[in-house]
């Protein structure tokens, strides 16, 4: 067994609970191509830079703290409604926090960098048969590997370019990303977004509501998915409704069990809550109801191998998290807690109703990606990110002012070490692919 297997084994064993070449239905899901794969090893990345086989440029290590992502990729931002079901203003920017910790943002840009490499790969491999995805592509052509350069680029200067308005005072912590133009491609998925919300045409039919509850029938409840949702025992759903009551903001009308959800955390138990009215009278009181996740919450990523970067980050699992993304949204989930369960720390959280994802085939295939569609996507999560690293510390201007002077040769060392990890990556990839064809 070579080095690189054991720690692989290691790791992977240690985060998951099973061996690679097991019938775990996350290492599945991660053989299917280096981007499902880095998905899903968030720990073997962060593993990687404590034992020094990835290395920020020195530049970027020398930056403030500031509170992180975690498991920055490209399709941890989307569409959502602020203020999570509550609000109506659809924006543009991270979705995902349950890594997020304190600690060095050149981690979250590394790792972006890193996904957008293996997001065009992955739709190439896809198209060629080489990698054999749940679902097929429905384009046909990719953009090349001079594009993905281009956009590696724009994710930068985008970035770079934030922090230098901030701290001139041209743009303040409240900024966010949204209305955009008719042919940048991420136009469309805001309309969709934007449609799906409480008083959108399509709120009945395509919000996370609408595809998790039959709208239509009395009384509410979720649907029969097996393949989503799997009902639970009279003595669980009472214990659930009993302990996270307080939580919510209504009437608790219905539990299940959320199986087979996300890729990292696919393994960690979640609960979903239908909440709202206890009677509905009229469609337009539809808007009042809204579905809360509780979610089985482990350590952040980064904090196995980084354990001393700050006191913020002996915080539980679940509070850590909650606190990240307060201060890293503008305007966070008005649902947005953590509770102890069962000797384990549990996220509440609402479920968008507006939300929309964007995976590898939106910004990488089709005429739209080729003509400057995925620069432009990278440059708005350019924009996106470092809006959400500078509000974590709202103080002062120290965190602005270290990306600002960071020096062109420290910028595109970091281009270089993208590429590096992203083939990195792709043995890796292989490596697991092998055993689970064991």
């Amino acid at each position: 067994m070579t080095q690189r297997a054991s720690e692989l084994i290691e790791t992977m064993t240690r985060v998951d609970g099973v061996a690679p070449g097991s019938d775990l239905a996350k290492h599945q899901k991660m053989a299917q191509s280096p981007f499902v794969f880095l998905r899903g090893s968030a720990a073997l990345f962060y593993h990687d830079l404590a034992t020094a086989r990835v290395r920020l440029p020195s530049e970027l290590e020398q930056w403030p703290l500031t509170m992180i992502m975690g498991d920055c990729h490209v399709s941890n931002f989307g569409f959502f409604s602020e203020e999570g079901s509550h609000g109506g203003d659809v924006i543009f920017a991270p979705n995902d926090f349950d890594d997020a910790c304190v600690g060095q943002a050149g981690w979250d840009l590394l790792r972006f960098g890193v996904s957008m490499i293996l997001s065009a790969d992955h739709c190439k491999g896809a198209l060629a048969g080489t990698y054999q995805l749940e679902d097929t592509l429905g384009k046909s052509k990719v953009v090349d590997s001079a594009q993905v350069e281009q956009a590696l680029e724009a994710f930068l200067e985008s970035y770079r370019a934030v922090c230098v308005r901030i701290l001139s005072q041209q743009w303040d912590y409240r900024a966010v990303l949204q209305d955009f133009e008719k042919d940048h491609i991420l136009h469309k998925p805001e309309n969709k977004a934007a449609k799906r919300q409480a008083a959108g045409k399509d709120f009945m039919s395509k919000s996370s509501l609408a595809k998790a509850v039959d709208l239509t029938a009395f009384p509410l409840q979720f649907r029969a998915l097996p393949e989503k949702f799997q009902r639970i025992n009279r003595a669980l759903y009472h214990e659930i409704e009993q302990q996270f009551a307080p939580y919510v903001d209504d009437h608790i009308l219905d539990i299940v069990e959320r199986v087979g959800a996300g890729t990292g955390s696919v393994n960690m138990a979640r609960y979903y809550l239908l909440v709202g009215p206890d009677a509905v009278a009229h469609e337009d009181e539809l808007a009042q109801y809204h579905i809360v996740e509780i979610k089985k919450q482990r350590p952040a990523a980064p904090l196995f191998c980084f354990t001393e970067l700050s006191p913020v980050n002996l915080l539980n699992p679940a509070h850590l998290t909650v606190t990240c993304q307060r201060r890293m949204q503008r305007n966070p989930d008005l649902v947005l807690d953590e509770a102890r369960w069962k000797k384990s720390h549990w996220l509440i959280r609402s479920r968008h109703h507006a939300r929309v994802g964007i995976d590898p085939e939106d910004v990488c295939c089709g005429k739209k990606a080729q003509k400057n569609g995925l620069l432009d996507y990278a440059y708005a999560c350019g924009m996106a990110l470092a809006l959400a690293h500078c509000r974590s510390d709202r103080r002062g201007y120290g965190f602005e002012h270290a990306v600002a002077a960071t020096p062109d040769q420290a910028w595109q060392a970091l281009k270089e070490v993208q590429k590096a990890y992203a083939e990195q990556v792709k043995q890796d990839w292989q490596w697991l692919a092998s055993e689970q064809s064991r």
